[in-house]
């Protein structure tokens, strides 16, 4: 890690990762000018479990980040016990990184609708700054309280966050490819070719991709309540 460039988080299941993923994730990097670490969760709160094992989902990433720099793996949810909420995470990038650096956390606008569900939310605004990423012209509706959030910590634009270490929201938009896991999931279980979907490594070594294919998704699960 960089002293003092910024650091961005991106959690999810990753089940599996896929090209909506990664773009997204590269174009937050892009306009924040910050080191992105992809987080997968080991015991995603409030949803259903992954179809492919934490080992599994660290392989797909690993072979999707090969050969570039700017996106990068960490697993410290999967060597975590118990629910894997974001509230611990950021604790333990901020015990690692200080309290000068700034630290930032990604999340999609329709997860972000939801925050107010999330474990300890409002304190993550002490930890990190929170980023929205939405489609262009995307407006995420958000409850009361989360809108009071959004009004007092607003920032205009990424160099407020690259000069303060946490506690500011800011909107990104990133490129609306409307890919979903679970569309790949089902695609996969009826024998379907995820090309174009997911990353050319993961079609590449059939193995990492053999949980889907013999699984029947039950239909789209709640989003993370991390």
């Amino acid at each position: 890690m960089s002293p003092t460039r910024p650091l961005a988080v991106f959690g999810g299941t990753f089940d599996p990762v896929h090209v909506g993923h990664l773009r997204a994730a590269w174009e937050a990097a892009e306009a924040l000018g910050a080191e992105v670490f992809l987080v997968p969760a080991k015991v995603p709160p409030h949803r259903s479990q992954p179809v492919a094992s934490a080992a599994r989902r660290a392989a797909m990433l690993r072979a999707a980040l090969a050969g570039q720099d700017r996106l990068q793996l960490d697993l410290r949810e999967l060597d975590r016990d118990g629910p894997s909420y974001t509230f611990d995470t950021l604790a333990s990038f901020r015990a690692q990184i200080g309290v000068q650096r700034p630290l930032m956390l990604l999340i999609g606008a329709d997860a972000f609708s939801g925050l107010v569900e999330w474990h300890r939310w409002r304190e993550l605004f002490e930890l990190a700054h929170v980023c929205i990423l939405t489609r262009p012209g995307q407006i995420p509706a958000v409850p009361e309280d989360l809108a009071a959030q959004v009004a007092a910590r607003a920032a205009v634009s990424a160099q407020t966050l690259r000069t303060t270490p946490a506690g500011r929201m800011f909107n990104i938009a990133v490129t609306a490819l409307g890919i979903s896991a679970t569309r790949i999931r089902n695609l996969l279980a009826n024998g379907g070719d995820p090309r174009w979907l997911v990353p050319q490594a993961l079609l590449e070594d059939p193995a990492l991709l053999a949980p889907y294919r013999k699984f029947r998704d039950p239909g789209p699960a709640s989003s993370d309540s991390r």
